[in-house]
Parts: C-alpha cells; sequence; structure tokens
C-alpha cells in the first residue's frame, strides 16, 4: 500500500465518458480515487451508490470521483445504467493503476480509497474498505481538508 503525503501515481485510463483519464489532467482539484472488484456486487453497488448520492457535494468542494475496477467498460456502461451513476468509471483491465496504487492482493482487488489534494499528493487511505458508511468518511474528510 503506498504510504499517506506520497506522490500519487499517474494513471492513463479509459472512462465511461469515451475519454482517456489520468490523474494529473486534475491538478488543482481535490480527486478521490477508490478501488472496487466488480461491477454489479453488493457491496460495489453500494459502494458506488453512496459515492453518487455524495456526488454534489463533493463537486461542490473542488472535487471529483474515479471508480476504478478490471471491468471493461461494457460492464461499467451497464453498471452506470442501471444505478444512474453521476461519476467517471475508469476500466484498469491490465491492473496498471492496480499495482501503481498497490491494491492487488492474491491478484484480487483491495477495496481502497484515495483523497488526493490539488498537488496531487495522497493525504488520506482507507485500506481493506468496510462499506458501510465508508463515504460519510471519506466526504468527512474532504470537507476537513478543504476547510484547513
Amino acid at each position: 500500500m503506498l504510504k499517506e503525503f506520497s506522490m500519487a501515481p499517474d494513471f492513463r485510463l479509459s472512462g465511461l465518458d469515451g475519454k482517456t483519464h489520468c490523474l494529473s489532467q486534475q491538478k488543482g482539484k481535490y480527486v478521490i480515487v477508490y478501488f472496487y472488484p466488480r461491477d454489479n456486487t453488493p457491496g460495489c453497488t453500494t459502494e458506488a451508490c453512496d459515492f453518487n448520492d455524495n456526488v454534489g457535494l463533493i463537486a461542490d468542494n473542488n472535487c471529483v470521483v474515479y471508480g476504478i475496477s478490471r471491468d471493461g467498460i461494457t460492464s461499467h456502461q451497464k453498471f452506470s445504467d442501471k444505478y444512474n451513476l453521476n461519476f467517471i468509471l475508469l476500466s484498469d483491465e491490465a491492473l496498471d493503476a492496480h499495482k501503481a496504487f498497490k491494491v492487488l492482493n492474491d491478484n484480487k482487488t483491495v477495496r481502497s480509497t484515495f483523497l488526493i489534494n490539488k498537488e496531487g499528493k495522497i493525504v488520506k487511505i482507507w485500506p481493506k474498505v468496510s462499506v458501510k458508511d465508508h463515504v460519510k468518511e471519506v466526504v468527512k474528510e474532504l470537507l476537513a481538508l478543504r476547510s484547513s
């Protein structure tokens, strides 16, 4: 796992919106990057819907959300359509971002979230996330960061 206050690794991944997304494109904004195992599974659905419920508040605080899994764009599209998700899902089929963020254990995705500041530094890491109330914790940390 990466360490807090280290620079976040950049990535170049295809997004559900048909664009290529790089973390470095978001300099000047806060970024929430969360890794999840699979589209349309109970825990992943709860987490995605919780982020979606808070995406307005997150955006109002100069922050973007990226959900990353190894699923392809077609799977992401079905998942996003089914739950009307309003943030970008990124496909990491080659596991490049997973490896860079060190969220693989025995080739399985460890549900993890990273809060990255406007300079690209990781300011908070949630390893081995338990989904219940997780997004509330992330939003609380974002708001504290914005007010400091």
